[in-house]
């Protein structure tokens, strides 16, 4: 988390971010039709939105996710970049809307984009504390 965090924190104004969000979400391999489903689909956001986690061997956590629309397919990235390989446990005690704060970007969403960043968040941790 640190590593984005400064990552971000080299980058200037509002729209470098912006555009760091969209380049990663462009980096992030698209979710295979077959998964965008109804249940794999975040209500709450105005973009299409669908996350999909599996439980590995380990009690880790593989997710992958996708959207229709750029800065919130480049959100799930960041997101993802975040949760990935990481037990339900470790995930639950995770400051992820602090993170986003941190990095300038809560601040600067619309309030719709806020609204489905949270509810992405919101199924994350839900998916996570099945775990517990």
């Amino acid at each position: 988390m640190q590593d984005i965090e400064d990552e971000f924190a080299f980058l200037g104004d509002w729209e470098e971010r912006y555009r760091h969000v969209i380049e990663l979400g462009k980096a992030m391999p698209a979710l295979p039709i077959a998964l965008k489903t109804d249940a794999s689909k975040i209500q709450g956001c105005v973009s299409q939105v669908w996350l999909v986690a599996k439980r590995q061997d380990a009690g880790t956590y593989s997710f992958s996710g996708d959207s229709d629309a750029h800065i919130v397919r480049g959100l799930v990235a960041l997101l993802l970049l975040l949760i990935e390989g990481k037990t339900g446990a470790e995930i639950l005690n995770m400051d992820i809307r602090g993170f986003f704060e941190r990095i300038g970007l809560a601040d600067n969403l619309s309030p719709q984009r806020a609204n489905g960043l949270n509810a992405m968040i919101r199924r994350v941790q839900d998916i996570a504390s099945q775990a517990q």
